[in-house]
Order: C-alpha cells, then sequence, then structure tokens
C-alpha cells in the first residue's frame, strides 16, 4: 500500500483531490489533513510511514502570506526517512516554484486550478517510484556542502577519518565530508554489515578479501591495505569465528 499525506485547508479542494488520488488505484492510501497540527500528529503516528506528501502552502485564506505548506515540507525534510520521499507542493502561489524546488527539492510543483487528469498523471509517476525496490536497501544520508546525499551501504567499501570529518570510499567514488565523525556514522551503519578496525578505519565486511591477525592488517577486494588497531583486534577475531 502507498500512503500520501494530503494537506489542505479548504474541505472541498481536500476532499476533491483525496477522491482523485484514491481513484487512480485501490494500492493507494490517502491520509488527508487540514492543518499543521494535524500533519505533524499523522507524521508521529507509530508503525505509519509515507510514500508522498501533497501540500498546500498556504493554510490561511486570510493571510496571503501564510506558508505553513513550506514549514511541514522543511520538517518532512529534516526527518532521516524523508528525505527524499517525493514531495509535491499544491498552491496557486506560482513564484514559490524556485523556493519549492532548490530549497526542498521537490519532485513537482502543481499549480491550481488542476485537473483529474493532472492528478492521476503525477499520482501514477509516485506509485512507480514508491515500486521500486532501489529505496528497500539500507543507505544512510550525508550532507555535503548543504546537499544531502543517498549513500547506499552495500556501495560503501570503507570509511576513513580524516582532519575534522570523514572520507567515505565508494566502490566508484570517495566523498569527502566535513563535521562528521566515524561515530557518528556508525550510529547509522548497519552493525551486521560494517566493523570498526582502527580508530581511523570502518570497513564494509563484503569488501574484506584477507586478514592477517598476526601482523595486524586487513586487506580489501579494491587492493587497499588497513592497519588492524590493538583495541579492535578481538572484535575482528570475533567476525572471522563467525
Amino acid at each position: 500500500m502507498t500512503n500520501i499525506l494530503i494537506l489542505e485547508d479548504t474541505v472541498d479542494c481536500l476532499n476533491m483531490i483525496t477522491r482523485m488520488v484514491e481513484n487512480v488505484s485501490d494500492s493507494v492510501h490517502a491520509v488527508p489533513v487540514r492543518s499543521l497540527e494535524e500533519a505533524r500528529e499523522a507524521l508521529s503516528k507509530p508503525n505509519v510511514s509515507f510514500q508522498a506528501f501533497l501540500l498546500d502552502i498556504n493554510l490561511d485564506v486570510n493571510n496571503s502570506e501564510d506558508m505553513s505548506g513550506i514549514t511541514f515540507a522543511r520538517e518532512i525534510r529534516n526527518m532521516q526517512e524523508y528525505v527524499f520521499t517525493p514531495i509535491v507542493m499544491i498552491t496557486s502561489i506560482a513564484n514559490m516554484e524556485l523556493t519549492a524546488y532548490r530549497e526542498l527539492h521537490c519532485y513537482q510543483f502543481l499549480v491550481k486550478p488542476y485537473n483529474e487528469k493532472d492528478i492521476e498523471n503525477l499520482i501514477s509517476k509516485l506509485l512507480f517510484i514508491s515500486h521500486t525496490g532501489e529505496t528497500r536497501e539500507d543507505f544512510i544520508i550525508v550532507k555535503k556542502e548543504g546537499i544531502n546525499y543517498k549513500l547506499f551501504c552495500k556501495d560503501i567499501v570503507c570509511i576513513k577519518a580524516i582532519p575534522r570529518g570523514v572520507n567515505i570510499v565508494m566502490v566508484k567514488e570517495e566523498i569527502k565530508v566535513l563535521y562528521t565523525s566515524i561515530k557518528q556514522l556508525m550510529e547509522k551503519l548497519p552493525n551486521e554489515q560494517f566493523v570498526q578496525i582502527h580508530r581511523m578505519y570502518v570497513v564494509n565486511q563484503n569488501y574484506i578479501e584477507s586478514v592477517d591477525m598476526v601482523n595486524g592488517y586487513l586487506k580489501l577486494k579494491t587492493g587497499m591495505e588497513t592497519e588492524i588497531g590493538v583495541t579492535y583486534r578481538n572484535q575482528v577475531r570475533g567476525i572471522l569465528n563467525g
């Protein structure tokens, strides 16, 4: 089931778009809310996740400067699990498009008045995104120069501590992330896949080629060799012994 949260303050509009969204497919479940408070409450419910958000920007018809939808979009983007979830801004304020795309990385900007065909095309695209298996793989989010990057754990070979940050060695590239520590990343990485072998190194167990416990070295399938710290050798032995 694809859960889509719809935030719209006008009852008639909310009912109409909810009907349009759910008419696209039986696999779509719309969660309609009318205010910022209701949206936050829906988002905080345990065991409920959303695969897309449709947000009206202005939730106060008496205040043309109200930007509650943008506020909620920022809150969504600050949540680890929704950093890359599609957000669609629905509004009549066309000049907000640049902010929505640049700052909030919105998937689409739908300007009122919209019709049922617009909604059908939009939801069909969102269903395709939510049904692709890629998003089910383990990943972490890192921020580099103000931009969030989604890194799949299977592609991370190792992580090296550097001055004021870490260097993440991927299969095809290296990413330098400042003001992030190995300890912080270890809290995000799956424990059964990654192991710290030195105060300066974390490795993906899937890329370990050989281990020399006598001399305290570990060789990765990429050809890289790293030292095993004395205080981490028991931990590495435990992994080798299964």
